[in-house]
């Protein structure tokens, strides 16, 4: 069931809170050994708050819009009082217990939703491949031998394999969309100052769009989500007073709507399984009544010069300071632990660490210039669309370092973050979803990324709704229902 009718049943007492958390415990603790999507678990507070999710609904409480539903965190950033965070499987902080919470965690209890747990990311999110020291690689429920993607690749595998129905993903350079597309499934990036930052003791995020959003197996569920993710938080000073009705955009249509089509932002080598699949895929929207036309979007760069712009302004913004932030507590984990991070984290630290206010500067004006361009195709067209990924699911590795291709096509990529084309839109704000666009003759799936205007996350549901009754993918499931259930 989906996570809408989940709430719906334990609404009308069909089912209960207790029933249904028992329920996905079971299924985990059947499930998860093979794919490895679930790395910290809290069955007994769920348990409990399931309890009490029950005897609510006895008392006629009024219930919120996820009562009694399972979800799950992901092991990262993202926190609840009293649980454990490893930012990324880094073995030092296999105890790490943190105290504050993030937008996800509150507003999703506060709804009602129960949490199950934490779900599996690579190292500090810096890789679209989740893997890492402490876990492990997170397998792909369609294919075992495959990555789920990155960096919320523990999460999309649980929703695609039926452990949640919705689970959380946070997304900085694409790491709602990448394991969406990987794994199958309905990832949403929030456009930015939609779900308001927590963070501290920075609260400032300025050097990218980062958000925390979705993966979930329907259109509908990922609604419902964002309509209690987003809204103003006075300790975000970004947030946006701006809210918007997002199930009323589920029943929307794009007739007469000009849609561009580019098939791989003028710059990425894209497989040809990608390329087919997606191209096919955007033509449906005809169907609909929506003009869908191929545009050149005019990117200035080469896509390595992207890429190494994405790392550069990642590594600076986040990565180092977080560092710097371990010191405080006396954890020196580039002196001490340098072998807790792998080497392409190492190598990016190195290459940044004395990068200056002006090198910093000059990033932003290719930001600038980045956003110039997308936000010049959305003067003539009402939605930009492109393939999510460059590549289908990537092989899983046995030491740690999974990640993506070096080469496409003849053409070299950067492995950990070079074969996406969804860091772009975390550049410039613009809302974005990776929605499953069908499978390859091998049944890994494929997934086609629908970009909307600034503050138009409406359009981009409203897109994403109707695709989904042009080619619903739900039946996909049943081949990570009869998966191995060993590795």
């Amino acid at each position: 069931m989906s996570a809408t009718e989940l709430a719906t049943k334990i609404n009308q007492r069909e089912i209960s809170p207790v029933e249904v958390t028992e329920f996905f415990i079971q299924r985990i603790e059947e499930r998860n050994k093979s794919i490895n999507a679930f790395v910290y678990f809290a069955y007994e507070e769920a348990l409990a708050r399931a309890k009490e999710a029950e005897r609510a609904v006895l008392r006629d409480d009024s219930l919120g819009p996820l009562h009694g539903v399972p979800t799950a965190l992901k092991d990262l950033f993202c926190a609840k009082p009293g649980w454990i965070s490893t930012f990324g499987g880094i073995r030092v902080l296999k105890d790490n217990v943190v105290y504050h919470s993030c937008s996800y965690g509150e507003r999703l209890e506060g709804a009602g939703a129960i949490f199950l747990g934490k779900t599996n990311s690579p190292t500090l999110g810096f890789n679209a491949a989740t893997d890492n020291y402490l876990f492990g690689a997170t397998r792909n429920p369609f294919d075992l031998t495959r990555n789920a993607g990155g960096s919320s690749g523990g999460s999309a595998a649980a929703v695609a394999d039926g452990l949640l129905p919705i689970a959380e993903g946070t997304d900085t350079g694409g790491s709602i969309r990448i394991p969406a597309a990987m794994c199958g499934v309905f990832g949403f990036k929030p456009g930015g100052g939609r779900v308001p930052y927590l963070g501290r003791p920075n609260g400032f995020r300025t050097y990218m769009f980062s958000t925390e959003g979705t993966l979930t197996r329907t259109v509908e569920d990922a609604a419902v989500g964002l309509s209690l993710l987003t809204g103003y938080d006075d300790r975000d000073p970004y947030s946006s007073y701006d809210k918007v009705d997002f199930m009323s955009a589920l029943r929307g249509s794009v007739k007469g709507w000009r849609i561009a089509y580019s098939p791989n932002f003028d710059v990425f080598p894209v497989d040809r399984r990608v390329s087919e699949t997606v191209s096919q895929a955007v033509r449906l929207f005809e169907l609909a009544g929506a003009t869908v036309e191929e545009v050149k979007v005019g990117i200035p760069y080469h896509q390595r010069e992207l890429s190494d712009l994405f790392c550069r302004v990642v590594m600076q913004g986040a990565m180092l300071p977080l560092m710097e932030s371990f010191k405080t507590k006396g954890l020196d984990i580039l002196r001490d632990y340098r072998d807790d991070l792998p080497q392409h984290c190492l190598d990016w630290i190195e290459k940044t660490h004395d990068m200056t206010a002006l090198d910093a500067n000059f990033d932003q004006i290719m930001r600038t210039q980045i956003f110039d361009s997308i936000q010049n195709v959305f003067q003539n067209y009402d939605l930009l669309i492109t393939p999510t990924v460059c590549v289908p699911p990537t092989l899983n590795q046995a030491d740690g370092n999974s990640m993506g291709p070096t080469q496409i096509n003849g053409e070299e990529v950067n492995p950990f973050i070079g074969w996406c084309m969804t860091y772009l839109t975390n550049f410039t704000g613009h809302p974005t979803a990776s929605i499953p666009a069908g499978l390859t003759d091998e049944n890994h799936p494929i997934g086609m990324q629908i970009i909307g205007k600034r503050y138009a996350d409406g359009d981009v549901l409203t897109a994403s709704a109707v695709f989904e009754q042009l080619k619903p993918w739900f039946q996909t499931y049943e081949l990570c229902k009869d998966r191995p259930l060993n590795v």
